[in-house]
């Protein structure tokens, strides 16, 4: 098998590449046959061979062609037994977010290699709150000029982190240019691709010091045995085949490695596939061949030996050889400081763990703190500068012409020069000299055409004539499209002022008031449904809650309603319905309570009602209202429909208090429009006859505005977040907008006190439960005992066929009618009839006594007359029926009782229907 190597070591001290023409390449293809072409130096190089390679089927193997552009996907017969430079830019994203800097400046060499790596390093930047602030293209033979060029600009930019990916010899000169410049000094962090970590070690002592305090990456090596022994015998041999050559005192670099692993996983492939011999097809006979590509045959064997190396698993010099996707995947990262000879090991990176001290699942997070930076500073840098030129940061701040208290410029004729003041004022000196980690020196510069519109005051960031913007700028959507905002300092959102005038309630009904409709309602219903409930389980055992139906449904609302008043005087039997009396009762104690101090507070306290209290009423009545002039409000309110006509400008509080106590109709207007600082403050000062009412239109508040992508912006951020928790930002609002709550009176009489059914709601259903469970155990008692009773009297009437319908609509009538029936084993019920049957008893015992001595009288003695003889023959028969029944009753235990004395005396009528010498045969036989 014939096998190219493009990469050669030469006695010299760098790894060099012999470099591949295209007819060279054409030729080895063509007329060598080879089988494999190992080591396109360059990306450049690489891409075209991989094109070659991929229309004749030869695999092209580079362990140094690194460019993302480069895909396997695309060219198939290319394998990259190297690491992809894509891989590096989550590292050293990594590297900026461990030291919180949030900008870097690229310098990159022009060329495949080096602009490959753009679009995932601005990725991966992005992941972590970074960006790329500049980037510049060197080409490989830059003169010094060039460079320069570039360096200069970076130094006039406030970033001091500069990434670095080119080749090891670009990047040595443009660290020897950076030294001249000043560059490689304290407050500048130098961070380079594995393109100078991999091979620094080779470099001369004097490109060595250059790169001092050089943060880069390399691909980790583990440095086995089997890796130290190939190290020395790569020496020696070295020595050997160029005695005259400088002696290599290094180990082999990660590409020297890469390229060994490479030719034995081409070695295992052949075996594995089997190739013995070359077998080219050539191109067909007949057809002429416009150029040598076009002559080039297609190789028999290629594909086989491809999916060979692909599939190849080996552990190597670099560690595991395993290609994924066409191209090698490195386990880890290691980062290394460029200091003294060479390149110190200070941490590692891991897709997994991230950046971490050591490798291993306990490692320490981050780098080691003994990195050497540039200018031999042990602490790590800030990453930027306030300002590059070193002149004060130009603060400019807007001229009010009221609302002084947020910020206030007042310029001294004498000398021209401001006193600025104010709340927002304030807070940005507290937030600068107390909380930021570094001193920053700045001037305020009033800007006088910001009355008109903060707009224009918050460009002039973005257009770089001023630093900052400090005063009450509102953070908006497209304000942040143009500059950054630091965390807001003030309260967010905006709404409106109206008038309020005093109501005095001289109102018939307004008794109904203190409730709401819901709760009125709600009350009604279970004020029906207590009284229904202590009905049901009270009426078949409590005289009381007996009678016609009419007065039974009276009794409902009778009973519940004089709860109200605890008027109820009805004695109840039951603990059931007592426990359900009981529950309700302090409901109502509570409702009533409630309803006495609401309608109470409606009649002795005087109410202060806002003249507008919904915006669309606004709309729909067309009357004029009022915004701050150089506010975004305006637009705001266009955008919701408000006519601009009907839009009126105010400078002042003053003029907004006139404004709105004039009203519409005499040249003022119905509400005032703003953010809720500038309303407080308004509030805080004007506490009578205003009143703040409407939704709340959400904002961010005020920030502080920094160019975009300014590294000032999350330290200020931080600061004023810590401003915030402590009790010196409380003294500072004090101190300009007085205490807190100025006008508590007004907004305590500002509103509704009617009371709601969500009020109560808890109330309404404990008692609701109570009572539905205590119905629902009575029921279910009242059936399970009385089942047998009614089932007997359906059947008999099932039997008689005396009733119509289904069995279900007789089974329920039966229950209704059983249900509204008195229980006569109930204590009430039965020490009644007992009382009743003894007394009847003992009348008819008497009466029967005598019927029966007369009658055996009339034996004796004369015949009666025709009329007597029947009062007397029907009479005795009725008196003896009646009382032997009420003797034997009243023998009986009282538990027998089944009927009453009533029922009982009808069935002793019916008795006395039968023939008059049968109660004659009876009355002779019960006699003594």
């Amino acid at each position: 098998m014939q096998v190219y190597f493009i990469h050669i070591f030469n006695g010299s001290r760098f790894l060099k590449s012999a470099t591949l023409s295209p007819i060279k390449a054409v030729d080895l293809i063509r007329n060598e046959q080879v089988q494999a072409i190992i080591g396109p130096p360059t990306s450049a190089e690489a891409a075209f061979v991989s094109n070659l390679g991929n229309s004749s089927h030869v695999p092209i193997l580079s362990s140094s062609a690194t460019s993302p552009d480069l895909s396997p996907s695309q060219t198939p017969f290319f394998v990259r037994t190297a690491a992809n430079d894509s891989f590096q830019a989550a590292p050293v994203a990594a590297i900026l977010a461990a030291f919180r800097w949030h900008a870097a400046a690229v310098v990159y060499e022009d060329s495949p290699y080096g602009s490959g790596i753009l679009p995932a390093l601005a990725d991966a930047l992005q992941g972590v709150g970074a960006r790329v602030m500049e980037r510049a293209a060197l080409p490989r033979d830059a003169d010094d000029a060039a460079i320069d060029a570039v360096l200069y600009r970076f130094m006039a930019m406030p970033t001091r982190v500069f990434l670095v990916h080119m080749n090891l010899f670009t990047a040595a000169r443009l660290f020897q240019r950076a030294r001249n410049a000043g560059m490689m000094t304290e407050d500048y962090a130098w961070i380079a691709s594995d393109g100078v970590g991999s091979v620094v070690d080779a470099l001369g002592a004097d490109d060595v010091s250059a790169m001092e305090g050089v943060v880069s990456l390399r691909p980790y090596v583990a440095m086995t045995s089997q890796v130290r022994n190939f190290s020395a015998r790569f020496r020696a041999r070295l020595r050997r085949v160029s005695p005259s050559a400088d002696v290599y005192d290094h180990d082999p670099t990660v590409s020297m490695l890469w390229s060994y692993d490479t030719a034995w996983a081409v070695a295992a492939a052949v075996e594995a596939a089997g190739v013995s011999s070359p077998a080219f097809q050539t191109p067909r006979r007949g057809i002429t061949a416009a150029t040598d590509l076009d002559r080039i045959g297609v190789s028999a064997t290629g594909a086989a030996l491809l999916e060979a190396v692909r599939e190849t698993r080996f552990h190597g010099l670099a560690g595991d050889f395993r290609l994924l996707d066409g191209q090698l995947q490195p386990p880890a990262y290691e980062v290394v400081n460029v200091v003294g000879r060479g390149a110190r090991r200070v941490g590692f990176w891991t897709p997994e763990a991230g950046i971490t001290q050591t490798l291993g699942a306990d490692a320490a997070r981050g780098l080691k703190r003994s990195i050497i930076w540039p200018g031999d500073e042990t602490s790590p840098p800030k990453g930027w500068v306030v300002s590059p030129n070193g002149q004060k940061l130009r603060v400019y701040v807007p001229v009010k012409r009221g609302f002084k208290e947020f910020v206030g410029v007042q310029r001294d004729s004498p000398n021209g020069t401001a006193n600025i003041t104010g709340y927002c004022i304030e807070v940005f000196d507290a937030v600068i000299s107390k909380f930021m980690p570094y001193p920053v020196s700045y001037q305020y510069v009033p800007y006088d055409d910001s009355s008109e519109s903060y707009d224009e005051l918050v460009s002039q960031v973005a257009q770089q004539k001023a630093d900052v913007v400090v005063g009450d700028v509102t953070i908006t959507a497209s304000r942040m499209a143009e500059v950054d905002f630091s965390m807001p300092f003030t309260d967010s959102g905006w709404s409106m002022v109206v008038v309020v005038r005093a109501e005095t309630s001289t109102s018939m009904w307004i008794f109904l008031r203190p409730l709401t409709t819901s709760l009125w309602l709600a009350s009604l219903a279970f004020f029906c449904f207590t009284g229904f409930v202590v009905w049901a389980i009270e009426h078949r055992i409590n005289p009381e809650f007996r009678g016609t139906p009419w007065q039974q449904f009276g009794l409902i609302f009778y009973f519940s309603f004089s709860t109200l008043v605890f008027s109820h005087k009805e004695k109840l039997e039951s603990n059931l319905s007592r426990f359900v009396v009981i529950i309700w009762v302090f409901v109502v104690l509570i409702l009533t309570s409630s309803y006495t101090a609401s309608l109470t507070s409606m009649l002795t306290v005087q109410k202060l009602q806002p003249t507008v209290t919904d915006v669309r009423e606004l709309q729909r009545s067309g009357a004029s209202i009022g915004y701050q002039e150089g506010s975004f409000i305006k637009g705001s309110l266009l955008k919701m429909g408000f006519d601009e006509s009907r839009l009126t400008t105010y400078k002042t509080a003053e003029d907004c208090a006139d404004a709105l106590s004039r009203g519409p109709g005499n040249g003022g207007v119905a509400a005032v429009f703003d953010e809720i600082p500038y309303l407080k403050l308004f509030l805080s000062q004007y506490c009578d006859g205003y009143a703040m009412v409407g939704p709340v239109y959400k904002t961010d508040g005020f920030g502080f505005v920094f160019p975009l992508g300014s590294p000032l912006t999350p330290d200020v951020s931080r600061a004023v977040l810590t401003l915030a928790e402590r009790d010196e930002m409380a003294q500072i609002e004090k101190k300009w907008f007085g205490e807190p709550g100025a006008c508590p009176g007004q907004q305590a009489a500002v509103g509704s006190s009617n009371l709601s059914f969500r009020s109560f709601g808890g109330l309404f259903l404990i008692t609701g439960v109570v009572s539905g469970l205590m119905l629902v155990i009575y029921l279910a008692t009242f059936v399970y005992r009385e089942r047998g009773e009614v089932g007997n009297v359906v059947a008999e009437e099932e039997e008689e066929g005396g009733s119509a319908g289904s069995s279900s609509v007789r089974r329920l009538r039966a229950w209704l009618r059983h249900f509204d029936r008195k229980d006569l084993k109930c204590p009430t019920f039965k020490t009644w009839n007992e009382e009743s049957v003894r007394d009847g008893s003992q009348t008819t015992r008497r009466w029967v006594d005598d019927t029966v001595r007369n009658g055996r009288g009339g034996a004796n003695g004369a015949a009666p007359a025709a009329g007597e003889e029947e009062a007397v023959g029907m009479s005795p028969a009725f008196s003896i029926s009646a009382g032997s029944e009420m003797i034997n009753a009243g023998s009986s235990p009282a538990s027998e009782l089944g009927t009453s004395f009533e029922q009982r005396m009808q069935e002793t009528s019916h008795s006395a229907d039968v023939p008059h010498s049968h109660s004659v045969e009876m009355a002779r036989s019960t006699a003594p």
